[in-house]
């Protein structure tokens, strides 16, 4: 069996645990990483995870607003839980698993989304949102013969122009802004992350990993956008055998306005 990830703002996870147990019976990955799960860490649903076979757990919560989590069928370790911005914000998660004789490192971040004006002078969301990614720089794809790393999450920006439902209409809308996008590309860039989801993709293929709330029928309309991520450090690309986006999941009862992605590579 491959070796999987998958990753999924989940918007609550007390709240929406029905689903997260559906994902978990149907699609079994490895590891799960959820964002905004919107919890503190002492009601953490670990007896529910632990009862379908996740019995390592690490989390970064806080009360009501944002928080990560990463749940797994093997070992993993806690490596840290970074502060951004100087901001005490549950953003960000690192563990190590072990997978095919290598050590990865599985960072799952959870960017903020940044307000509904593109203007860091007058909009504080937007200008922490630039100053997050900014910093993101510092999280590099470590790797070596013996290790790798993974980073994934709702990443909230919308890199490409194929990314959104349409280019020209969301270029001055948060999450597609040139600024964000720019400086996210750089930032992938300089860590030197691999884009799994776009490799051997053709880039005027739409992929969407959003649909929001707003929409009556989000189905029908399809106004999505790829704020979901799966980078790699480029050692792990020859291990890497696709992925696939649930897309039926948005419409799952009570369901996220994100739907999870899964990333397989053969690892053991």
């Amino acid at each position: 069996m491959p070796f999987s990830i998958a990753t999924w703002n989940i918007n609550s996870v007390r709240l929406r645990m029905p689903i997260v147990e559906r994902l978990l019976d149907e699609y079994a990955p490895d590891v799960l990483c959820l964002q905004e799960t919107k919890v503190p860490d002492e009601l953490f649903p670990e007896k529910a995870f632990r009862r379908l076979g996740y019995q390592h757990i690490a989390f970064h919560g806080q009360k009501g607003y944002h928080g990560v989590a990463t749940v797994a069928r093997r070992p993993i370790e806690v490596v840290e839980k970074r502060r951004f911005c100087e901001i005490e914000d549950s953003r960000h998660l690192s563990v190590t698993v072990r997978a095919g004789g290598k050590t990865i490192l599985l960072h799952n971040f959870y960017v903020p989304a940044g307000g509904d004006e593109p203007d860091p002078e007058i909009n504080k969301k937007f200008k922490h949102k630039l100053d997050f990614v900014a910093e993101m720089n510092a999280i590099r794809a470590e790797h070596s013969e013996v290790s790798a790393s993974v980073l994934v999450g709702d990443l909230n920006i919308a890199p490409l122009e194929h990314d959104v439902w349409s280019h020209k209409q969301l270029l001055n809308v948060v999450s597609h802004t040139p600024v964000e996008t720019e400086n996210f590309e750089a930032m992938r860039l300089a860590g030197n992350w691999v884009d799994l989801m776009r490799h051997n993709v053709p880039l005027d293929e739409k992929l969407y990993t959003w649909w929001s709330y707003r929409a009556q029928d989000w189905e029908a309309s399809n106004r999505g956008r790829r704020l979901d991520h799966v980078w790699s450090s480029p050692n792990l690309v020859p291990d890497f055998t696709g992925y696939e986006i649930l897309r039926a999941a948005r419409g799952w009862e009570r369901p996220s306005d994100h739907v999870p992605v899964i990333a397989r590579f053969d690892l053991d």
